[in-house]
């Protein structure tokens, strides 16, 4: 050892700036496994919810849309079939999603291995 690295040694400088080095390191690290993972799954979480409210707001479009449709084949006292029709649809559609729901998530299915 030189006695200029001594010196510092015994001044504190070595220590302080090993003292720096692993606090920074400690914080890069719990930044890197606590805070960005909740950020990407926000942000997940985020578009998810956008696009549930999007998909919902284009069934409902659909089902006006239908509505109106159905509305211009049926007129005079036929007209309540129309109604009829879009809410038996719209409670298909409840149903399928609330089965698909209620099955919880699907199972991972791998490629049959050919036999050798």
């Amino acid at each position: 050892m030189k006695f200029t690295e001594i010196k510092s040694f015994l001044s504190g400088q070595a220590l302080a700036r090993d003292v720096d080095d692993i606090r920074t390191t400690a914080l890069r690290y719990v930044r890197e496994e606590t805070v960005d993972p909740v950020k990407a799954l926000g942000r997940y979480a985020g578009f998810g919810c956008l696009g549930s409210l999007l998909i919902g707001l284009g069934g409902i479009l659909l089902l006006v849309g239908s509505l109106r449709g159905l509305a211009h084949v049926f007129h005079g006292s036929l007209s309540w079939i129309p109604y009829l029709l879009v809410t038996f649809l719209a409670s298909a559609v409840i149903a399928v999603t609330i089965r698909t729901v209620a099955a919880g998530p699907a199972r991972r299915r791998l490629p049959k291995k050919a036999s050798q």
